[in-house]
C-alpha cells in the first residue's frame, strides 16, 4: 500500500478506490490511535460531511469501525469542513472526520481528520493510522458488549459554528446586496443565512445540498453563473463557495472573478492599516501571482512563499506567528481566528473591508496588479519520477532560460489529484501560454 494521506487527507473515487472496507479499516485505525492516546479512556470522535452521493456509505462505515474498536461518535451531519475543526475542539472530541473531496468532481470522495485541537493530524498519527490499516486491524482493540462505541446525533453543529463565526468578525450588512453561490455543497443554506442574519440582501443560486450536483458547473471551481447572477441582479458582489466550504472566491460588481491573490491583497492591506498583519507579512504558495509580492511589498509588508498545499501553508504561519495566508483558489486560512481555510469566514472578512472602505470591490481588486499567469493541468497515470526524465528537464529548463527574471516556470504534481500541474507567469499572456503548452505537450509524450 503507497502513502495513504496526501496533502489533504485520503481522495479517490467513492466506491472504486475510497471504498467502505478501507473507511472500515480507516475508522477502526484513527479510534484505536485515539484509544492509545487516552491511555484507554473513553474517547469520541466527531464525524462531518458535505453532500455527495457517497458520503452516506463512508459515514456509515467510518461509523461502523470507529464504535467497533469501542469509540464513540458524534455525528454532526452536513457541515463545512472549518465547521467540523472547529466543533472537534469545541465538543472535546478526540478526533474530527470530514468526509468530502472538497472542490473535486461529484464521483471523488475523501476523509480527512483533524486532532483534538482543531487542526489536522499531527504526522505521528497519520503514520500509526497508516501502520494500523496496513496490518489489517490485527492489532486493534476490538471490545464486545458495554466496551463497544456508541453513536448519538450533534443536532445543533450548524448553529454552533454560525454563531461562532458571528463573534470573529464586528460586521453588520444592511444595504448590502450580495449574490451567493454555494456549489450544492456543504455551505448550502449556511452562508445564506448567515449573511441575511447581518443584514444584507442575499441573491443565492446552488443553494441545495444537492450531493449529485455538488461542484457541477456551479462554485468557486466553475463562478461563470455567479458572474452572470451579480450582472443580471445588479448585485454589489458575488461569493463562491467550493463542495465543502473552505474556499471562497469573489466577483466584483462588474461580474469580473476576485481570485484568492487578489482576496489576500485587499485582506492583507487592510490588516496592514489595521496593525492585525502579524510581522507585516503574508503567507502565500509558489503559485502566488507576482502581483501580490508587489503590492504588500509597496505599502511595507511581505509575502513569504510555501509549496502548493494548504497544510504547508498553516505550517508557515505557526512557524512564523503570521496571521493570514492562503492560495490562488481562495483557500484562506486566519489562524488566530480559525484552525484551517474557512470559505464563510473569508467572504466576512472580505465584507469588513468592503462595507469599512465604502469602495466597489472592483476598485479594492484593482490596487494589484496582475502578471499573466498560465496554468495547464496534465493528467497522468503516474507522477513518480516524472520530472526527473531528460526531456521534461530540458523543456523546463530552456523555458526558465528564456523568462530569465522576468517571469516564472512552475512544475509539479498534484496533491490531491492525478495530474501535474504547469504554471508559467510571464510579461505576455502569449509568451506564458506558449511555454506552459510547451512543457505540456512534453510531459504527456513521457507519459504515453
Amino acid at each position: 500500500m503507497g502513502r495513504l494521506f496526501g496533502t489533504d487527507g485520503i481522495r479517490g473515487v467513492a466506491n472504486r478506490e475510497l471504498t467502505p472496507e478501507l473507511a472500515f479499516r480507516l475508522g477502526l485505525a484513527v479510534a484505536h490511535t485515539a484509544w492509545e492516546a487516552g491511555d484507554g479512556a473513553r474517547q469520541q470522535i466527531l464525524i462531518g460531511k458535505d453532500t455527495r452521493l457517497s458520503g452516506d456509505l463512508l459515514e456509515a462505515a467510518l461509523t461502523a469501525g470507529i464504535l467497533a474498536a469501542g469509540v464513540d461518535v458524534l455525528a454532526a451531519g452536513m457541515l463545512p469542513t472549518p465547521a467540523v475543526a472547529h466543533l472537534t475542539r469545541d465538543c472535546g472530541a478526540a478526533a474530527g472526520a470530514m468526509i468530502s473531496a472538497s472542490h473535486n468532481p461529484v464521483e471523488d470522495n475523501g476523509i480527512k481528520f483533524f486532532s483534538a485541537s482543531g487542526y489536522k493530524l499531527p504526522d505521528a498519527w497519520e503514520d500509526r493510522i497508516q501502520q494500523l490499516v496496513e496490518e489489517g486491524g490485527e492489532p486493534i482493540h476490538r471490545p464486545t458488549a458495554a466496551g463497544l462505541g456508541r453513536r448519538r446525533v450533534l443536532e445543533d453543529g450548524a448553529a454552533r459554528y454560525l454563531e461562532h463565526l458571528r463573534g470573529l468578525v464586528p460586521v453588520r450588512l444592511e444595504g448590502c446586496r450580495v449574490a451567493v453561490d454555494a456549489a450544492c455543497g456543504a455551505a448550502a443554506g449556511l452562508a445564506s443565512r448567515l449573511l441575511r442574519d447581518l443584514g444584507a440582501q442575499v441573491i443565492a443560486i446552488h443553494d441545495d445540498p444537492d450531493g449529485a450536483r455538488i461542484n457541477v458547473a456551479c462554485g468557486s471551481t466553475d463562478p461563470a453563473a455567479l458572474q452572470e447572477t451579480v450582472v443580471r441582479e445588479d448585485a454589489q458582489l458575488g461569493l463562491a463557495f467550493d463542495g465543502d466550504a473552505d474556499r471562497c472566491l469573489a466577483v466584483d460588481e462588474r461580474g469580473e472573478l476576485v481570485d484568492g491573490d487578489h482576496l489576500l491583497a485587499i485582506l492583507g492591506l487592510a490588516m496592514l492599516r489595521r496593525g492585525e498583519l502579524a510581522e507585516g507579512t503574508v503567507v502565500a504558495t509558489v503559485m502566488s501571482n507576482l502581483g501580490l509580492h508587489q503590492i504588500i511589498a509597496a505599502h511595507g509588508g511581505r509575502v513569504v512563499t510555501t509549496r502548493v498545499g494548504d497544510r504547508y501553508v498553516l505550517e508557515e504561519l505557526s512557524r512564523g506567528g503570521y496571521s493570514l495566508g492562503g492560495e490562488q483558489s481562495g483557500h484562506l486560512i486566519f489562524p488566530r481566528l480559525s484552525t484551517t481555510g474557512d470559505g464563510i469566514l473569508t467572504a466576512l472578512q472580505l465584507l469588513r473591508v468592503w462595507s469599512e472602505e465604502g469602495q466597489p470591490l472592483s476598485r479594492l481588486a484593482a490596487a494589484m496588479t496582475v502578471w499573466p499567469q498560465v496554468l495547464v493541468n496534465v493528467r497522468v497515470a503516474r507522477r513518480d519520477g516524472l520530472l526527473e526524465r531528460e526531456r521534461v528537464r530540458e523543456v523546463v529548463d530552456r523555458a526558465r532560460t528564456r523568462l530569465g527574471d522576468t517571469g516564472r516556470v512552475l512544475v509539479r504534481p498534484s496533491g490531491t489529484e492525478p495530474v501535474v500541474r504547469v504554471m508559467v507567469e510571464a510579461p505576455r499572456e502569449a509568451d506564458a501560454r506558449d511555454l506552459a503548452e510547451e512543457i505540456a505537450v512534453a510531459i504527456a509524450e513521457e507519459v504515453v
